[in-house]
């Protein structure tokens, strides 16, 4: 065959062979346009709207009204049922025949009762295949059903992704039709897209580029979209570009099949459920078509979800997990937020997590996975160890503003040095499309190039899930050895990380936590949230620490393990990434404030009869006749506090009360204290308050003028400055309206100075000495709030009460203090860390606002300052100004985030010496975990106190008390070294122990690591921030 010499213009070329599969241009006459052959409606179509999400055995129930094509449906969060009748001519035998169906809507294709294909446009998933090849024996008439969720991929914003979904949107169907589907055009189509591809992406000084552009462009003349006949040759001409190899040296892509799919955003959890669904069956499609696929699977509440919901699709998934095509990984219960839960949280949603994957896939998960989390707590590797996890996945660091995270492979070493190896995908996406680009992606942007030879590419739609096409399959399928391009193979976690440890001693190492510099306003964003985990995980502990000290004491209490399971699960999902953040719409924030309200109710009823139980058991206090008569002190310190007593008299009874570590003690007659607080108001209106230990002066507007440690004489507040300011800025982000906080908020600081009600003594000394005050925010929003100082207490109380009705609005309170250091102090999960107060690098200002747990303090060398709180996350501390941030008013995705009343309540401590010698740490547990007043019981005539376990060190915390998982007969006692230091302690306890040894986080027992029981307790030692779990054998 003759042909003219080809005029190299690259520009025509390219455009030429784009044409040619354009769907948009010369479709009449271009290989596109020929993707699909005949069609025929369906015969029929009828539909029934419910604004309910049911089960299809109650669906197929309901009355069916005719319906068409081009029909609204709605409106949001609403189902549309179709029932579908369809007959395929005889004359199609030996064709490929699809049901094409496209709606804006989510859809899940059911057949005989079993749910079989996802349908999402979004998705690019809008065909079930009904046969490959029609056979006169295959059915030529059926019936299917199309459950349509009247909401897209991602939600129903109005007018963005992000916005407010639109209560009122309506979704139409577009085409609903069976066509004969050409395959033949079909491949075709996708060695056309990556030669193109090729050439666009490896540019004009590339020869491989060009290679690609003489194949598209030679297999445009020899192909003749009329003549399938033709195809063979343009075929022969791809497959011969891409069978060309590459070198043994080249960088190896290791393709997993990915589904992010968030447990809750832009939609319901309900809509979780059978996102969920339409995901994984149209996966496991895949998985029977394609023996190689593998697909990677995470949180182990959606795989619960859809075997309660879907058992049939449930059993294939166990099926294909079986073959090693559907792989569980990530080891927790929900994909979490890596800063905001608990110590005690984190390992819970590995313990339920891991526990579930070994029940139902029959092994642990070894790599933890958590791709699109706003930062990564600095415990994270000791906590992921403890659980039987050394390898880490995500990419979100990617998403950093200000500095480029340097690694995409390395050693991730925590807070006690332990180390996981971690990945970061360098084409920085968990929902890659397998094209050309992504690929390429992941050998330019690796950071460790020389260090690293292989990266992840994780594909699949993601988010509100999809998943991967088989369009994407074909794409790896073309390039797995092609020359220019990183050699490609499909793979599982294991097989990467693997390949990552077999090649290792160069990997770099980074120490501490993995901050985002991003999304630093979801550590504020939805304070009820925020106040609802804090509270029940305060809840959680206490519930569990008195039924184990009623199993250790009473035979006949039965520890309500199922209960907790429940509790602690609802828990660990409002924990989800962008649940506990704050980024998610109203519905959502509905519904997790419906489940923490669950919590509570049940959680009081546990913590009742446990209490009952223990109660009722000889040997436990009982106070004088009158009801509540004991405190109970579920922390391992003993603490002398002042109480309120319940009782209808208008002013409320105080009681100072003596309780021992882990007991109980009858509250009789309040005790003395040693120094009374007195409360005196001076000339000027300002108000003095002092306990013996701190000497507080309060002026008019509720700023603190003075905080004075009474034995030093040492002042917390800087010079010509005050306290308590309270603070508003403007709060508009570039985008990520619930999510981010930017840095030039800074610049639109206005003080809080309108006073509604000045400053007026409520108590006026002895044990409780108080002050309120009420300040106007602005024309609708305003604080009330409260100083109490109490004998014996060495931090001054904040009770806050906040009308709150603004709009891109940020509150926080600022204490300019009387201390010099570069860094500040924040508690994390099982310790704290260090940041820097200066702005010296972009490294240090891009923490302008950072995350932190129960405290915050900024000490020079024998003095310092600690800020204390009960539900609160976000800090800044720069220079000497410690700050701590209250409320923000986003508008998207929730347009009522945050408005309303807020109760809550900080505390500042001035200390001498280090924050660990002045018991900050302790202090700010108490603030978190008050002594709880307990009804008289029946019970022995003893009075006094009560203690089950106690530590001989400061340093040492015991965090948890529970009943063993695995043996009724024993609990597990967690600790952590809190200090920073290496410390001994000696754990003693007054209940009965058989035995006990050394366990990890999921509470397998090491054998050969007994912990001796001795006269004198348990010895133990510790290295800086370890954990150490203890398994104990009751007799």
């Amino acid at each position: 065959m003759y042909h003219y010499q080809v005029i190299k213009n690259r520009r025509t070329l390219l455009e030429r062979a784009e044409k040619f599969i354009s769907d948009v241009y010369f479709t009449d006459c271009n290989l596109r346009g020929r993707l699909y052959g005949s069609s025929c409606p369906v015969e029929s179509l009828s539909s029934f709207l419910t604004p309910k999400r049911i089960p299809f055995s109650e669906a197929e129930k309901q009355t069916f009204q005719l319906a068409k094509v081009g029909d609204s449906f709605g409106p949001t969060w609403w189902t549309c049922w179709f029932k579908v009748s369809l007959c395929i001519p005889e004359a199609w035998k030996g064709k490929e025949v699809h049901f094409l169906w496209e709606s804006d809507g989510e859809g899940m294709v059911w057949r005989d009762g079993q749910p079989v294909q996802g349908l999402t446009k979004e998705g690019q998933k809008t065909s079930y295949v009904l046969t490959e090849s029609l056979t006169d024996e295959e059915p030529h008439s059926l019936c299917l059903y199309v459950e349509l969720a009247c909401n897209g991929l991602f939600g129903a914003g109005q007018g963005s992704m992000i916005a407010p979904p639109d209560p009122d949107r309506k979704y139409s169907l577009q085409r609903a039709e069976l066509v004969i589907f050409n395959r033949g055009v079909d491949d075709l189509l996708v060695d056309f897209e990556m030669l193109v591809d090729i050439v666009k992406l490896l540019g004009e000084n590339d020869q491989r580029g060009f290679q690609a552009l003489f194949t598209a462009n030679e297999m445009v003349n020899v192909c003749d979209v009329t003549d399938p006949n033709s195809f063979l040759a343009a075929r022969k001409l791809a497959k011969k570009f891409f069978s060309q190899k590459n070198g043994e040296s080249q960088h190896v892509v290791h393709a997993m099949g990915h589904c992010h799919i968030d447990t809750a955003w832009l939609w319901p959890y309900e809509e979780t459920i059978r996102k969920c669904a339409r995901s994984w069956v149209t996966a496991i499609r895949l998985m029977e078509k394609n023996a190689d696929f593998i697909f990677t699977c995470s949180q182990a509440q959606q795989l619960e979800w859809v075997k309660q919901w879907y058992p049939g699709l449930y059993s294939q998934i166990q099926h294909f997990a079986s073959r090693g095509q559907f792989v569980p990984v990530g080891g927790t219960w929900v994909e979490m937020d890596g800063n905001l839960p608990s110590g005690e949280s984190m390992v819970r949603q590995f313990l339920e997590g891991q526990r579930f994957f070994l029940k139902e896939f029959g092994r642990y998960c070894t790599e933890f996975w958590l791709p699109d989390t706003f930062g990564y707590s600095a415990q994270l590797p000791q906590i992921m160890q403890g659980c039987g996890i050394t390898r880490f996945l995500t990419q979100k660091l990617s998403w950093n503003l200000i500095n480029k995270f340097p690694h995409s492979t390395f050693f991730w070493e925590g807070l006690d040095g332990s180390q996981v190896l971690t990945h970061f995908p360098p084409g920085d996406s968990y929902e890659m499309k397998c094209k050309v680009e992504d690929l390429l992606n992941s050998v330019r942007n690796n950071k460790d190039k020389g260090r690293a030879n292989h990266s992840a590419v994780l594909f699949g739609y993601g988010d509100g899930g999809g998943g991967p096409t088989q369009r994407m399959l074909q794409r790896l399928e073309r390039v797995r050895d092609a020359d220019g391009l990183p050699r490609v193979q499909m793979s599982s976690p294991d097989q990467l990380f693997s390949a990552l440890e077999a090649d290792s001693t160069l990997l770099c190492t980074w120490t501490g936590e993995l901050f985002l510099e991003l999304h630093n306003g979801s550590y504020t964003t939805q304070a009820q949230i925020k106040k609802g985990n804090r509270q029940c995980e305060t809840l959680l502990h206490d519930i569990e620490v008195v039924s184990s000290l009623a199993l250790s004491r009473n035979p006949s209490f039965q520890y309500p393990a199922d209960r907790l399971h429940k509790l602690w699960r609802l828990l660990l999902l409002n924990q989800f990434h962008d649940v506990i953040p704050g980024t998610c719409i109203e519905m959502v924030v509905q519904d997790a404030l419906k489940y923490y309200q669950e919590i509570r109710s049940a959680g009081a009823e546990l913590l009742q009869e446990a209490c009952r139980s223990l109660l009722a058991e000889k040997g436990v206090p009982e106070g004088k006749e009158g009801s509540p008569s004991l405190a109970l002190n579920t922390l391992p310190w003993e603490r002398s506090e002042v109480i309120q007593l319940p009782g209808g008299a208008a002013e409320p009874t105080l009681a100072l009360v003596k309780v021992p570590s882990v007991g109980i003690a009858a509250v009789t007659e309040s005790i003395e204290p040693d120094c009374p607080v007195s409360v005196s108001t001076q000339a000027d209106g300002t108000v003095v308050m002092e306990n013996g230990i701190l000497r507080v002066i309060v002026d008019k507007a509720g700023r603190v003028a003075s905080i004075c440690l009474v034995n030093s004489n040492r002042e917390a507040i800087a010079g010509g400055c005050f306290g308590n300011q309270f603070v508003m800025f403007d709060d508009v982000p570039l985008y990520w309206d619930a999510w981010d906080v930017m840095d030039y908020h800074l610049q639109t600081r206005k003080p809080v100075s309108g006073v509604i009600r000045p400053v007026e003594v409520v108590h006026s000394g002895g044990l409780r000495g108080s002050v309120k005050f009420s300040l106007r925010i602005s024309e609708k929003s305003s604080i009330s709030q409260e100083l109490v100082l109490d004998a014996r207490c060495p931090y001054v109380k904040f009770h806050t009460e906040v009308d709150w009705q603004e709009s891109h609005k940020f509150l926080k309170v600022e204490f300019p203090l009387r201390v010099r250091s570069p860094n500040a102090t924040y508690e994390i999960q099982f310790g704290h860390l260090q940041r820097p107060t200066h702005w010296n690098t972009s490294w240090d200002w891009a923490r302008f606002e950072v995350w932190g747990h129960k405290w915050a303090d900024l000490s020079e060398h024998g003095f310092g300052v600690a800020l204390l709180n009960d539900c609160k996350y976000g800090y800044s501390v720069h220079r000497n100004t410690l700050t701590l941030s209250l409320l923000r008013a986003p508008k998207s995705p929730d347009a009522t985030a945050d408005m309303g009343q807020h109760q809550f309540t900080y505390a500042v401590m001035p200390h001498t010496g280090s924050f660990q010698e002045a018991a900050v740490i302790q202090s700010a547990y108490n603030l978190n975990f008050p002594l709880r007043l307990l009804p008289k019981e029946t019970g022995s005539p003893q009075t006094g106190s009560w203690s089950a376990f106690s530590l001989s060190s400061s340093a040492i915390i015991l965090e948890t008390i529970k009943q063993a998982e695995d043996r009724k007969d024993a609990l597990v006692l967690r600790m952590f070294e809190s200090h920073g230091s290496s410390a001994s302690a000696m754990l003693c306890s007054s209940l009965p122990l058989k035995e006990a040894l050394f366990c990890d986080l999921l509470e397998r027992p090491d054998a050969t690591r007994p912990a001796p029981i001795t006269a004198s307790g348990i010895s133990l030692t510790f290295t800086p921030f370890q954990i150490v779990s203890l398994l104990v054998i009751l007799k």
